[in-house]
C-alpha cells in the first residue's frame, strides 16, 4: 500500500484527538524541586511569606522561570483585594472577567467568575461577558467600566466622552485602576495562553474560543 494510503486510512476521530491533545499539552509544568534554581527557590519562599500560601499553580508555577517577576506580580494581585484599591470588588472583578474573555483565558475565568460572584455581580452579566456580548440592565457603574474597559481593550486607547465618565465616576485612581486592571490580567493571560496552563482538574473549560 503506499504511503500516502496509509495515513489516509487513519481514522479522522484519531487524528482529531491527537490534535487536541497537542494543542492541550502543558508547555510549562511545575518544576520539580530538584530542577529549581537557588533564585526560584528564593521566590518560592517570598510568595509564601506575602500571601501566606504555597505558591502551587499558574500563573506562578509559568512566571517562575524568570523568578525576579513572582514578587512585583504577586504585590499587584494582592492590591488588587485590598481597601487600597480605589474600585469596589465588584468592579474590579468585572474588569477582570472582561480581559479573561478578551485573551479567552479559562484559568483566570475559573478562578474569578466565582470571586465576581460572591461580589454582586449578577449572573446574567458574567453569562453575557462570557458569551462576548456586551451586558444588559447594567448600573451606572458596571456600565461606564464596560465602555472603559471595552475601549480600551478593543481600540487600544479611551475616547474623551468615554473617559469624562469614566473620571466623574471614578476619579483618576479609579481610572488608573482599571486601565491597570486590564493590563495585569491581559499580561497574565498572555503568559498563560503562552504556557498552555491547564485548567485545575476535573473542570470543565467555561470559555468558548472567539470565531476567527
Amino acid at each position: 500500500m503506499p504511503y500516502h494510503s496509509k495515513l489516509t486510512a487513519i481514522p479522522l476521530f484519531v487524528v482529531l484527538s491527537l490534535v487536541r491533545t497537542l494543542v492541550a499539552q502543558d508547555r510549562m509544568p511545575p518544576l520539580p524541586v530538584d530542577k529549581q534554581t537557588a533564585a526560584q527557590k528564593k521566590a518560592i519562599a517570598d510568595y509564601k511569606d506575602l500571601r501566606k500560601a504555597d505558591l502551587t499553580g499558574p500563573p506562578w508555577t509559568v512566571l517562575l522561570r524568570v523568578p525576579d517577576l513572582i514578587v512585583p506580580s504577586l504585590e499587584l494581585r494582592l492590591h488588587n483585594q485590598t481597601t487600597n484599591n480605589p474600585l469596589t470588588q465588584k468592579l474590579t472583578e468585572f474588569a477582570i472577567l472582561i480581559a479573561a474573555r478578551e485573551w479567552t483565558n479559562n484559568f483566570e475565568w475559573n478562578a474569578h467568575a466565582r470571586l465576581a460572584t460572591a461580589a454582586g455581580l449578577s449572573a446574567a452579566i458574567i453569562a453575557a461577558v462570557a458569551d462576548g456580548r456586551r451586558p444588559e440592565r447594567m448600573t451606572d457603574d458596571e456600565e461606564i467600566l464596560w465602555d472603559f474597559c471595552n475601549e480600551l481593550l478593543h481600540n487600544k486607547s479611551v475616547s474623551d466622552p468615554t473617559y469624562a465618565r469614566a473620571l466623574a465616576k471614578f476619579g483618576e485612581a479609579g481610572i488608573v485602576e482599571a486601565a491597570s486592571l486590564e493590563g495585569y490580567y491581559t499580561y497574565l493571560s498572555m503568559v498563560m495562553n503562552t504556557a498552555r496552563s491547564p485548567l485545575p482538574a476535573n473542570v470543565k473549560q467555561p470559555l468558548a474560543s472567539f470565531p476567527k
